[in-house]
């Protein structure tokens, strides 16, 4: 006679939501560290140091297995790379101009998982 309907409203399983706030605040930090990066290797002797450093531990995050972490060694390498070509008097500026549009895309990015993550919270509820 009467049938109930069952409303799904697009809710996101708990597994979907929970990457979404793990990408949100993996971006989130990763926009910062760029932020930071880029203001404190305006001196040419550390940022020789900091940028090799974070090249070579983006290398070793790459040469993981999983496809997550891979992703994730290739933007450290990149932005270790950044930081290195940054101190050459030529593109010094192209490459610290590429990290502040990094990082606000990073940001950018958090800040749009954020907001689904909290949408999706507000479904679930």
């Amino acid at each position: 006679m009467f049938e109930i309907e069952k409303r799904n409203d697009n809710i996101p399983s708990a597994s979907k939501l929970s990457k979404i706030g793990v990408s949100a605040v993996a971006y989130t930090a990763g926009g910062i560290f760029l932020f930071i990066l880029n203001a404190i290797t305006s001196s040419f002797i550390p940022g020789l140091i900091i940028g090799g450093a974070v090249f070579f531990i983006g290398l070793g995050v790459f040469m993981s297995k999983d496809s997550a972490d891979k992703k994730a060694g290739m933007i450290i390498t990149a932005a270790g790379a950044l930081t290195l070509i940054s101190k050459l008097p030529i593109l010094g500026g192209i490459s610290a101009a590429l990290l502040g549009i990094g990082a606000v895309g990073l940001l950018g990015l958090g800040i749009w998982n954020g907001m689904k993550f909290l949408i999706g919270l507000k479904k679930r509820s």
